[in-house]
């Protein structure tokens, strides 16, 4: 039987890499006395797959892995998550637990075709245009009083400027950045493997318990990109370059970036092409 686990992390654990997290998780399955299948062999271990690894430095509401449990295992989401959480420490959750099928081509991994992102910003440590209050609205150049926002006072206006600049920026055939890869650069264009891009008020919670554990403007942007193998957009690049269309400065260790969730691509009739969520595939 094989299951796919979804958990947060946040806070202090956002340091911890990759392969920290899956050997913690190994721990943690070995204390809570879950049966694991092994792989065979004379070095077993335990046959588990994480469908994206999340960079260091970021937290997430919406990560995974694919658990294989051994044969005959009576398997309870609700007993799963109780006696996994036991184990968890601070920042780090596990929120939900699905069976899934046991071929190649619906490892997590395999699927994930998207990821979403709340982006926010360190307090006091981005600074717009000098005159970012008025904001063009046409292409003669003329700089209009800016429209009224949902969203009073100095964040309104400031949310209304980089919707506006999201706009434009949206509104190009092309958008290149130059990515590295394993062996060198090259220069790819974004514009297609952005799929939402819009500003926003950050959740309520996050002014008191940012998932950093930082204070952070009240203002972000949230994204939908593509996360597939040789596509994946990395949410820093998208705004870095953003940043430098709309002339915003950023200081170091500005962008603070927060993933939601990761999407397999499904095409059905009633929908059409659409993103779910690995957890809702099944």
């Amino acid at each position: 039987m094989r299951i796919r686990v979804k958990f947060t992390k946040a806070g202090p654990l956002k340091f911890i890499g990759h392969l920290d997290v899956m050997r913690y998780f190994q721990k943690a399955l070995r204390r809570a006395e879950i049966p694991v299948a092994l792989s065979e062999g004379f070095s077993p271990h335990m046959i588990m797959s994480f469908a994206q690894p999340l960079g260091v430095g970021k937290t997430s509401s919406g990560e995974y892995f694919d658990l294989d449990l051994a044969e005959g295992t009576d398997f309870s989401r609700d007993s799963f998550l109780e006696k996994l959480n036991d184990e968890m420490v601070p920042g780090i959750s596990v929120v939900n637990a699905v069976e899934i099928p046991s071929d190649k081509k619906n490892k997590g991994m395999a699927l994930v075709a998207a990821a979403s992102y709340t982006i926010s910003f360190r307090k006091g440590q981005i600074t717009f245009p000098e005159n970012f209050t008025k904001v063009s609205s046409n292409s003669s150049g003329v700089d209009d009083e800016p429209e009224k926002s949902e969203v009073s006072g100095a964040d309104g206006v400031q949310i209304q400027f980089l919707s506006r600049q999201i706009e434009k920026y949206l509104a190009q055939d092309h958008i290149l950045v130059t990515r590295k890869t394993k062996k060198s650069e090259e220069e790819s264009d974004i514009r297609p493997w952005i799929y939402e891009m819009k500003a926003c008020m950050l959740p309520a919670g996050w002014k008191t318990d940012h998932p950093q554990n930082v204070e952070a403007e009240a203002f972000g942007i949230e994204l939908l990109v593509s996360a597939k193998s040789g596509y994946n957009l990395k949410p820093e690049i998208l705004v870095k370059n953003f940043a430098d269309f709309s002339g915003i400065g950023l200081a170091e260790y500005t962008v603070l970036v927060h993933r939601n969730d990761l999407y397999a691509e499904v095409d059905d009739d009633a929908n059409g092409k659409h993103f779910v969520p690995l957890d809702k595939l099944y």
